[in-house]
């Protein structure tokens, strides 16, 4: 849902973003190797997020929506109504909040959704991506999540991977 809101805003997927400081804490289990202060371009934020599961990433690109961090979330609950996603409530862009909670069904309208956008397919069935950063100027190697999109067989077009202690691991995948 983070993705579809992003590129629903209409904002330039070359634009740059800035990773600040989190105005609310991240979750026990959150854990990035971003620097405070480095910048992106939105594409490699988003790639990084679908593919790797880069929460710093989720939660920055939520920060640089038009209207913030809480518009960002209206936004994704505003799509899951629309799209029908009738038992779905999202309180958080990374995932990693107990508060977002959907169903298998909710899911599958979501992936079919997802699907209509090439960025989403490609961006989260990337197998490895070198991201680079600028002020300061660093890289960071990243990889997916999802061990089968390094396989050529499965021919996964769609991909999403989670993971919540209360929630265990999660997947949804068009393969």
């Amino acid at each position: 849902m983070t993705a579809l809101v992003v590129l629903d805003s209409g904002e330039p997927l070359d634009g740059w973003l800035t990773f600040n400081k989190r105005h609310t804490p991240a979750a026990a289990n959150a854990y990035s190797r971003i620097r405070i202060d480095s910048e992106m371009r939105r594409s490699a934020v988003l790639r990084i997020a679908l593919m790797s599961s880069e929460n710093f990433a989720a939660y920055t690109l939520a920060r640089s929506h038009p209207g913030g961090f809480d518009a960002f979330v209206e936004a994704m609950n505003a799509k899951a109504r629309k799209l029908g996603m009738t038992r779905t409530q999202f309180v958080d862009p990374t995932g990693l909040s107990v508060g977002n909670v959907s169903t298998a069904a909710d899911l599958v309208k979501l992936a079919k959704a997802a699907l209509r956008h090439p960025e989403i397919r490609e961006y989260s069935t990337t197998g490895y991506y070198r991201a680079w950063f600028r002020s300061p100027r660093y890289s960071l190697s990243f990889g997916n999540t999802n061990a089968l999109v390094h396989r050529d067989s499965w021919g996964v077009t769609l991909s999403k991977t989670g993971y919540l202690s209360d929630a265990g691991r999660c997947l949804v995948m068009v393969s």
